[in-house]
């Protein structure tokens, strides 16, 4: 074999190295695309108790644990090294979304509570703002339709009887037959 068949042989596998790790490059890439678009649906993930700004609010110093129960909740952990303290924490998990945690201790002396604190949480209309996170039109729709509307759809006949005795009925409750829900005794 000559030098410059040698030299060209090993110039065409260079060439074809190279190419193949162009290639695998796009290949990879592509590959990469077509992974971050087909991921797995994950659910969301809600662990316990919503505590909303106004349900904060609505606490005050010297409310019994009822009370404290039927404002919010039942506590998610009541621990019995501490008999004293409820902690109602707060979890949702998204995809695509960082994960929140909210936390709220109360903080009883007895059966009156004490003290309580806690993480800055949402009002109700932010937290449900949050949760819908689809891109909304702002626009509500009307969800009463007008007399012109309501014109458009056929009225449905009523059978003669019932339009004479001025019966919403549409049917003749004495024309109705059923049989009898037990069998014949024997």
């Amino acid at each position: 074999m000559s030098a410059y068949s040698l030299r060209g042989a090993r110039l065409s596998l260079a060439l074809v190295l190279c190419a193949g790790a162009v290639a695998c490059g796009a290949l990879d890439s592509a590959g990469s695309r077509f992974a971050t678009a087909v991921t797995p649906y994950r659910i969301e993930v809600v662990q316990g108790n919503f505590v909303s700004k106004e349900q904060v609010a609505a606490l005050q110093t010297g409310m019994n644990r009822q009370q404290v129960k039927e404002l919010l909740g039942s506590p998610l952990v009541v621990s019995v090294f501490h008999s004293d303290r409820w902690d109602y924490v707060f979890t949702l998990r998204r995809q695509g979304v960082e994960p929140q945690s909210r936390r709220l201790s109360v903080y009883f002396s007895g059966d009156t509570l004490e003290r309580f604190e806690g993480d800055e949480m949402p009002s109700e209309a932010e937290f449900v703002s949050q949760l819908d996170s689809r891109t909304k039109s702002k626009k509500v729709p009307v969800l009463e339709a007008s007399e012109e509307e309501l014109k458009k759809f056929p009225v449905p006949k009523r059978p003669a009887a019932a339009a004479a005795s001025g019966s919403a009925d549409l049917v003749d409750a004495s024309a109705v037959s059923y049989p009898p829900l037990e069998g014949p005794k024997r």
